[in-house]
């Protein structure tokens, strides 16, 4: 239990240094963020189940938010986070689906999450224009972080 507890420590630091340096390269397009975070959080998926994945990803959002964001961004990531988090627990249980295609729909699932809940406060559906942008933002940042998971899986034991 200690050493469980320590991993899950030492993921969440590491999530949280992520997000920050994230956080730190402007992307140039409102929304969209490289999501090196998420490398912790898939990691985890991928070698022990959703419920770590889940806990690292909540502490990184709400550590993040306090610090550098604020309660509306909390709210978006949470969203987007969670709908993440279930779509890809749902793929990694098929065997059809590479780190690279659970990523890669995770990060789909993840921008829809945030327009989902962008459109519920705004209280109007005419942001659905920004859906292409997004979701293509989260096919390319998927692939990106489930290329650097496949490789940290790998390597770590």
């Amino acid at each position: 239990m200690n050493r469980k507890t320590a991993l899950l420590g030492l993921f969440s630091a590491l999530a949280i240094i992520f997000g920050y340096v994230e956080f730190l390269i402007p992307t140039g397009i409102p929304g969209v963020k490289l999501g090196l975070a998420n490398l912790a959080v898939l990691f985890l998926l991928m070698r022990y189940s959703w419920r770590e994945a889940a806990l690292v990803s909540a502490v990184r959002i709400i550590v993040i938010g306090i610090l550098f964001t604020n309660a509306f961004s909390i709210l978006y990531s949470l969203a987007g986070a969670a709908l993440s988090l279930l779509v890809m627990s749902l793929l990694k249980s098929s065997p059809r689906f590479s780190v690279f295609g659970i990523s890669m729909a995770g990060g789909i699932a993840h921008n829809v999450g945030q327009l989902l809940v962008a459109m519920a406060v705004v209280e109007s559906v005419s942001l659905v224009y920004y859906a292409p942008i997004l979701l293509i933002s989260g096919v390319v940042t998927g692939f990106l972080i489930g290329a650097l998971t496949t490789e940290v899986l790998k390597r770590v034991r």
